[in-house]
């Protein structure tokens, strides 16, 4: 029924209206009735709700919308506890209101170039202007996008001990004084870092005298273990540095002034940026906003990093403890933003976040879990603090052969070396195609300045296969002549040769600090099972004629050892040695993750440094000198004229 209806039909059920009797001019309307005040009351008090609840589904429906591409955000972690600290707090926001987040860990040029290849969507680690030389040419072509800083205040320089500090190392000019204290050496974190190539940069044009001095790069952790090493034994060390992180806490350093033409004024001052690839705030519009939104704190991040490295806590688990604990934050974050199906996500954290640790028959398995880590995280604090004379005598051994090697191939001229080695290659193998191609190829790793890194490397590898050999021939002929002991030894053996490479260099890195020592003994754990095995195999494959001959002709064991199964075994043991070359060559790119230097170093660095041209060259000279290891080493072939 119409509102006019209504109206009448009120009309009609009232009484005669009183017509007043002063004259006025106008017409004057009756009074009305309130059964007509309800009855036009009445439409307003029903259509009212409705019309509020289709104008809030409107309004919701007309809420931008994000596409199916935008649930999943992908970040790059380049593997500072700064940025996985962040990363994951974001992270973890956005899985609270609907999205998917992955997270790649990746070197700082290779973040960029993901950016410029959409391969990458967010990195929340762009300190400025530290990264200045990886980001503008990606701003300026417009394939990254800068959505603004989220946090300032940073530093990012060179510090030393408090100590250290104390005895006048105070300044970047101070240290050329404290040379041999510092064994020349800076500790910088994994190569092709925009830190340690202000640091090399620094180096090669040798300021502040420096020329003379090694940047030995690792990795944050590796460095942090170096110097927690020196702390504790009051040694004198350089080290990159930087704030926010636990390190601050954990140490009494200093950081060193007039570095500024290095790493800028203010003890390298930084502001930290969120950047994102070409449109991505367009495509995704909340997410943009989110991380407009995200601004961090020195005290918050610090918080972070603190439950990361010093309560072993996963990234994932922290952030969550951190939200629950700092929920005005958390909302501040979500100002504005809403969830992926579209309704308002402020209202629904407190609610969203998940619980750190997952429920049910999961949650009881977790609980329970078997402390495999932590007794050997207590097993190697307890070796290193009741082992560090015995140590640092391994490590006075090991450094002394290692750099006493390459201190000697070093001093011969390289010509020298190229017509020492093919004249070796020829006398080993009788073959002039095998010497003139040695000698080439040295004068090809000459060529393209690879010299003192092989030389490097190849000292390694000579260190590394004669520790190798002296202890895998001898078990390897024990292991033959006693079945038991092979059995036991064979899961032993199994397990260094399966066992991931850098699972070695963690407890090495701890106990022997960042140089040649950790990669050298990573390197001889790993190849060693070849000449055991290899040495075992020889001396059981000895035809037991020529033993009963031996033995026949009264032979002493130890006569029938030498005269019989090693000439008899002899092929095979050089096979399990040329194995043992070719597995350390192989190592050296592990190696370099410990400061070891040599040839792995430029390959690592190309890797984070996204640089094809030097990858192709380092990478190239390591199969260089592998095949003239391998064609000198591997035993003769049968009925060659040798």
């Amino acid at each position: 029924m119409s509102l006019n209806q209504t109206s009448l039909n009120a009309y009609s059920r009232a009484e005669p209206p009183h017509q007043s009797c002063r004259p006025t001019g106008r017409v004057v309307k009756p009074p009305r009735q309130p059964a007509a005040r309800f009855a036009l009351v009445l439409p307003w008090l029903v259509l009212a709700p409705l019309m509020m609840t289709s104008v809030t589904r409107a309004a919701v429906a007309s809420a931008p919308r994000e596409p199916l591409s935008c649930q999943v955000v992908r970040f790059s972690d380049v593997g500072w506890t700064d940025v996985t600290a962040t990363t994951a707090l974001a992270s973890e926001l956005l899985r609270t209101i609907g999205y998917s987040p992955t997270v790649t860990v990746l070197s700082v040029p290779v973040t960029f170039a993901s950016l410029h290849n959409n391969n990458i969507d967010v990195f929340l680690g762009n300190w400025m202007p530290a990264q200045e030389a990886d980001r503008s040419r990606y701003v300026n072509d417009g394939s990254v996008e800068v959505i603004g800083a989220n946090l300032t205040g940073a530093k990012y320089t060179l510090a030393v001990p408090d100590y250290t500090y104390a005895a006048g190392l105070r300044d970047f000019k101070d240290i050329q004084r404290f040379a041999p204290a510092l064994n020349n050496s800076i500790y910088g974190i994994e190569p092709g870092n925009d830190g340690n190539r202000h640091v090399l940069e620094m180096l090669q044009k040798n300021q502040f005298g420096l020329g003379d001095f090694k940047l030995i790069e690792s990795s944050e952790q590796g460095m942090l273990a170096q110097v927690e090493r020196a702390y504790r034994e009051k040694n004198p060390v350089v080290f990159l540095a930087w704030e926010p992180h636990p390190m601050n806490m954990r140490f009494a350093l200093k950081y060193l002034s007039g570095g500024d033409d290095v790493f800028g004024p203010n003890f390298g001052g930084a502001t930290i940026y969120t950047v994102t690839r070409r449109g991505y705030s367009a495509e995704c519009p909340n997410i943009g906003r989110l991380l407009r939104n995200l601004k961090f704190s020195l005290r918050g991040e610090s918080e972070m990093m603190a439950a990361i490295l010093d309560r072993h806590e996963a990234p994932e688990i922290a952030a969550t403890e951190w939200l629950k604990a700092n929920p005005t934050a958390a909302k501040a974050w979500l100002d504005g933003v809403l969830m992926f199906d579209g309704g308002p996500a402020g209202a629904a954290i407190t609610q969203a976040i998940r619980s750190p640790h997952p429920g049910g028959f999961e949650q009881w398995i977790v609980a329970h879990k078997i402390p495999v880590g932590d007794a050997m995280a207590v097993a190697i604090d307890y070796i290193k603090a009741h082992g560090t004379f015995l140590f640092d005598g391994i490590s006075i051994v090991i450094r002394g052969l290692v750099n006493g090697v390459t201190a000697l191939l070093r001093t011969l001229p390289a010509p020298a070396l190229i017509v020492a080695v093919a004249a070796l290659a020829w006398a080993l193998r009788r073959s002039i195609a095998l010497a003139a191609f040695v000698a080439l190829a040295l004068l090809f790793i000459l060529n393209q300045g690879y010299w003192l890194a092989t030389i490097e490397t190849l000292a390694l590898v000579m260190v590394a296969t004669v520790a190798s050999a002296a202890i895998g021939v001898p078990v390897g002929i024990a292991a033959a002549h006693r079945p038991r002991l092979f059995a036991a030894l064979r899961p032993v053996l199994d397990l260094m040769q399966t066992l991931p490479t850098f699972v070695y260099l963690i407890p090495t890195l701890v106990l022997f600090g960042l140089g040649v020592v950790p990669g050298l003994i990573s390197t001889v754990i790993f190849a060693l099972p070849a000449p055991i095995r290899l040495t075992h195999l020889g001396i059981s494959s000895v035809p037991k004629p020529l033993i009963e001959a031996g033995e026949a002709f009264g032979a002493t064991p130890t006569q029938l050892l030498w005269k019989v199964e090693l000439p008899s075994a002899a092929p095979t043991i050089v096979a399990g040695i040329t194995q043992c070359i070719m597995l350390s060559l192989s190592m050296v790119v592990i190696a370099a993750l410990v400061g070891a230097g040599g040839l792995g170093v430029p390959v690592v660095r190309a890797l984070n440094s996204v640089q094809v041209g030097m990858g192709f060259e380092a990478g190239f000279t390591i199969v260089l000198l592998a095949i003239i290891l391998d064609r000198m080493s591997r035993p003769s072939e049968r009925g060659s004229p040798r």
